[in-house]
């Protein structure tokens, strides 16, 4: 396996009540390498993805690989409303080793795997977007047979980069497309807020071909609301499960300036909170991971929070 390191219980700080009324009074450790059995009725496990070698070979600007402990950092002071039996579990970090962005791939699907066997809901706490070929193979190997996984990625860019020079934080769901393509079926995959200026038409011809459904950024917004939530609901009827994945850069720089390629042409929270609310609500959730946070130049800690405050939406909401 990659790098692996336990989680950081220093990240796991806060107010203290006695009473669990914060998060960091609520979390639990484990390691990936050991057995675990999910105890009660929902178990959600953290897990850190340590990496931007995939943003670096995408020519961006590198310190994503700081993400996951800054999410941590910041999710610990928030105040719990989780139901007793429900488990919030940190699993540590994946690290990329010796620039082997392949192999920390491979290790994530191996370890997602081992999470949804399990029982536990993995949330992958990025980390550059590369992420999400290892993501998205952890939870397949576990679908029974004739079962589709739908993508909704919120993000600014398709990453449907070609990979002939190898994996990148721009590749992820070329690859998934063209692995699928090979098995004769279709990637069944929902862009959200994507920006003309941050694709290529070659990208949007590519998109098109693969049938990829998406939203513009013009469009994705809570004027708009009632259309993004009908398209939603038609994308996740045609699916038996989702995978979400989103993409801190897609945000405005107002929210996000702490990503790997900010731009004030971005979406806002409010959109992306009532999208989730409809994908939870659905009950086909079975991953989700939160990508490009890049502490280096984050503003006041602006974007862990907001990091933060989506898997605290989330997780209240599951």
């Amino acid at each position: 396996m990659s790098n692996y390191k336990l989680a950081n219980k220093e990240n796991w700080k806060g107010r203290s009540s006695n009473q669990q009324l914060y998060l960091h009074e609520k979390v639990e450790f484990s390691s990936i390498k050991e057995p675990f059995t999910a105890t009660n009725t929902k178990t959600i496990a953290l897990l850190g993805y340590s990496s931007d070698e995939g943003v670096k070979r995408n020519l961006g600007r590198v310190g994503a690989a700081m993400g996951p402990n800054a999410i941590r950092k910041q999710l610990a002071k928030m105040a719990n409303h989780l139901i007793p039996n429900t488990q919030l579990v940190d699993f540590g970090n994946l690290e990329c080793k010796d620039e082997n962005l392949e192999k920390l791939q491979a290790d994530l699907s191996s370890s997602v795997s081992t999470l949804i066997e399990n029982k536990t809901i993995p949330i992958i706490l990025g980390g550059s977007h590369d992420l999400a070929y290892g993501h998205y193979n952890g939870l397949v190997k576990n679908l029974k047979k004739g079962k589709k996984l739908g993508i909704i990625n919120f993000d600014a860019h398709f990453d449907l980069r070609a990979n002939t020079n190898g994996n990148n934080s721009g590749t992820p769901f070329y690859q998934i497309a063209v692995e699928q393509e090979a098995q004769n079926e279709e990637i069944k995959y929902m862009a959200l807020g994507i920006r003309k200026d941050a694709n290529t038409t070659e990208l949007f011809d590519f998109a098109e071909s693969k049938k990829v459904n998406y939203l513009l950024q013009e469009h994705f917004s809570i004027n708009y609301l009632e259309h993004v939530q009908l398209r939603l609901i038609q994308f996740m009827e045609d699916v038996d499960y989702i995978y979400t994945t989103i993409d801190l850069d897609g945000f405005s720089s107002a929210f996000a300036p702490g990503v790997s390629a900010a731009s004030p042409m971005g979406f806002y929270p409010d959109v992306v909170l009532e999208s989730l609310k409809l994908i939870v609500e659905s009950g086909k959730l079975l991953g989700l991971d939160i990508v490009e946070l890049n502490p280096t130049y984050d503003i006041d800690d602006q974007t862990a929070k907001l990091a933060a405050s989506l898997v605290h939406y989330v997780i209240h909401k599951l």
